[in-house]
């Protein structure tokens, strides 16, 4: 996995920005469980990528960094699953936003403003969708490399947004 860090200007609610190179599904569950010693209750991610792209490869990497119980899988069926800490961390709320439409009340519906506070809620499609939770975010998103001739590989773009990210620093290793 290769890091570099990106400059935050533009955006005024940017607070630290990182993009990395990723090989690998197992380097992509490596950098969930990475990214999972971030976080903490009340933290809000979004992960935004084509189909395929490895949101929920990455989520399982979050989930196994964070302790929590059960198997995380795409919840595209069930919409959101919540998974319980075994560790007394907080629990972690996996959404698939991709079948919800644009409308804000599909999503209010899940109630996750309620979860929030004491969760860590990861939304795949989440964009255009979520935002409204919470000013502090995490914005996940996955490309493919175009003209790699490695299928697996991937570039990640971490873009923390709010004060709560004002300082975190996002180029893991």
């Amino acid at each position: 996995m290769e890091a570099a860090q990106t400059p935050t200007a533009g955006t005024p609610s940017v607070t630290s920005s990182a993009r990395l190179t990723v090989d690998s599904p197992e380097e992509m569950q490596e950098l969930g469980r990475a990214l999972a010693g971030l976080l903490r209750p009340g933290d809000l991610v979004m992960l935004t990528g084509e189909l395929g792209a490895g949101k929920t490869t990455l989520t399982r990497g979050l989930g196994e960094g964070l302790g929590v119980r059960g198997a995380v899988t795409s919840p595209t069926f069930v919409i959101a699953r919540v998974h319980p800490s075994l560790t007394g961390g907080p629990p972690l709320v996996h959404v698939d936003a991709y079948r919800l439409g644009g409308g804000l009340d599909e999503m209010e519906d899940l109630d996750l403003d309620v979860s929030l506070p004491d969760s860590v809620v990861v939304v795949e499609w989440g964009e255009g969708k979520v935002e409204d939770l919470s000013e502090d975010r995490l914005h996940v998103v996955i490309h493919r490399v175009v003209g790699s001739t490695d299928d697996d590989r991937r570039t990640v773009t971490l873009t923390g947004m709010g004060a709560r990210w004002e300082g975190v620093g996002l180029a893991l290793r």
